[in-house]
């Protein structure tokens, strides 16, 4: 084991913050998208 793997800086699951990521992301491009269709649908 190397000194990173001892001391590690958090030991919290990795699987939350994955999730929390991917649900940011996609609620930024949905946004984008409901902008896009909306515009779309004025014009």
């Amino acid at each position: 084991m190397n000194e990173f793997e001892k001391d590690v800086q958090t030991k919290r699951n990795d699987f939350i913050d994955s999730a929390i990521g991917f649900v940011v992301v996609f609620g930024f491009f949905a946004t984008i998208f409901i902008i896009a269709q909306v515009i779309d649908l004025l014009t």
